[in-house]
């Protein structure tokens, strides 16, 4: 499945799909199913972190020879290991004409490789009691699975055998790009509202490629490709030296590294060419439009801020006011335009957490008889409101609160914390950043969420796009009799 930072949790809260963060500081992603079974950035961390209750979170980190970084996580709570790999290329790094190719690997990773058949992966892991899958965002692809604690062994030579030798043949291609053709059709071209979703990227992003395309990609793009293309994106890409792997659980850190260089040791490294794609436009004036939807049955809209990137000093703020606009049936937008106004069904306001240029966005479900037209003015008040105000300190606590279970939660399980462990390990450099995660957001203050509501949402900034529903049939006959 593909995954987007948060707003994908607002499309997956809208469209009825899943998606898993740490609390507020999670990251949207498309998610393939496939035909299987089914000034704070990278800073120092802030002296509070030492009274952080992840402040003792067990992390060890080491890497290979041949560059895979590896983070291990040893907690004997629950009997079970989880497993992630992480790989540093997500839709981002594709280029023009061969969009869909990051999400294409998340479903060929499943079709076998030297000393596993195809589909046997699935087979292995779950005649066992475990559980796996592959998510791809515009920011890197994952592969994870959870399995009863002594069976580490079986998915760490998994892992390491599609690492070494994954089967990237004419078969796999060609039956993969179907697999992912009839995946873009469930998952957008057959569902209201999915398709604004990727516009409003690409009319927020404009000429900045990397986060402008979708991740499910193109259809033509994959239709038109070669298989040598294909097979270069993984020579490229799939390499030890381009990846993490994770350990969360109940195992031995000293025996599981022992493991891990036995699969993974003498698997070839190669050179990974650099990320760089340059920097993105200012945006100068408000971008609007319009598209129809033949499923809607009533009008929607999005708007579009763009921030700076997740971790950066002004995006913990960012995150505050985008919880205090629309999370939950407290919230100050909910209250106002579904409760009291009633202009509104759905409303859902998210940062999405990228690696680069972020957006801040909103998404409303607009109530029958009112227009996207009629319900925005009411938003930008509220964000003046508090330019002009900040946050009351009972209701900053009330977030504080929020991002603290969020965080707790998040990482609860196994899974959780070896996903979020590589993902700090691979965004930032270092998975220790993460105990001081949580404190970075507490210590956001209201003036400093009044100072980024007072900065960041300028009409020069913004993106709208409307979303209405097609014209019927009937209505078309009888507007082409008149």
């Amino acid at each position: 499945m593909t995954e987007r930072p948060k707003r994908a949790a607002m499309a997956v809260a809208f469209l009825g799909a899943t998606a898993a963060l740490v609390g507020t500081a999670s990251h949207l992603t498309h998610v393939d199913a496939q035909d299987r079974p089914t000034s704070a950035q990278a800073g120092a961390a802030p002296a509070e972190a030492a009274s952080s209750p992840l402040s003792r979170l067990a992390i060890r980190r080491e890497r290979l020879d041949n560059g895979l970084r590896v983070v291990l996580n040893p907690d004997p709570t629950v009997p079970t290991v989880a497993i992630a790999v992480y790989y540093d290329v997500g839709s981002r790094n594709e280029v023009r004409g061969r969009s869909g190719f990051a999400h294409l690997f998340e479903h060929m990773m499943f079709q076998g490789s030297a000393n596993v058949q195809r589909g046997e992966h699935f087979s292995l892991i779950m005649n066992r009691g475990g559980s796996l899958n592959g998510t791809t965002s515009e920011d890197r692809t994952n592969y994870f699975e959870t399995l009863p604690a002594n069976e580490l062994e079986l998915g760490l030579f998994l892992e390491s055998d599609r690492m070494r030798s994954l089967a990237v043949n004419e078969f796999n291609f060609d039956n993969q790009t179907q697999v992912v053709i009839q995946e873009r059709q469930q998952s957008y071209e057959n569902r209201p509202y999915a398709l604004s979703f990727l516009r409003i990227n690409e009319l927020a992003y404009g000429d900045y490629w990397p986060y402008a395309h979708s991740t499910i990609g193109d259809t033509q793009d994959l239709v038109d490709a070669p298989l040598s293309a294909v097979q270069e994106f993984w020579q490229t890409y799939y390499s030890p030296s381009n990846a993490v792997l994770s350990i969360a659980g109940d195992f031995d850190p000293d025996q599981a590294m022992e493991l891990v260089r036995r699969y993974f040791g003498n698997i070839p490294s190669r050179e990974v060419p650099p990320y760089a794609p340059g920097d993105i436009a200012p945006q100068t004036a408000e971008r609007t439009d319009t598209m129809q939807d033949m499923l809607a049955d009533l009008p929607a809209f999005h708007v579009a801020y763009h921030i700076p990137q997740s971790r950066e000093a002004d995006h913990y703020p960012l995150e505050m006011l985008a919880l205090a606009l629309g999370d939950g049936e407290s919230s100050r937008l909910y209250q106002e335009l579904v409760k009291q106004r009633e202009l509104v069904s759905e409303i859902y306001v998210a940062t999405d957490d990228r690696r680069g240029p972020d957006l801040l966005s909103i998404f409303a479900l607009v109530a029958e008889g009112h227009t996207g037209a009629e319900v925005r003015p009411f938003i930008y008040a509220a964000i003046e409101r508090i330019a002009r105000e900040g946050i009351p300190e009972r209701e900053l606590e009330k977030l504080r609160n929020r991002v603290r279970a969020s965080f707790v939660f998040g990482l609860q399980s196994n899974l959780d914390r070896a996903k979020n462990l590589a993902e700090f390990e691979m965004y930032w450099g270092d998975a220790e950043l993460i105990r001081a995660e949580l404190d970075r957001y507490l210590a956001v203050t209201s003036d400093d969420i009044e100072r980024v509501a007072g900065r960041y949402f300028a009409e020069t900034n913004r993106t709208v796009l409307d979303v209405v529903p097609a014209p019927r049939a009937e209505e078309s006959a009888e507007g082409g009799a008149r």
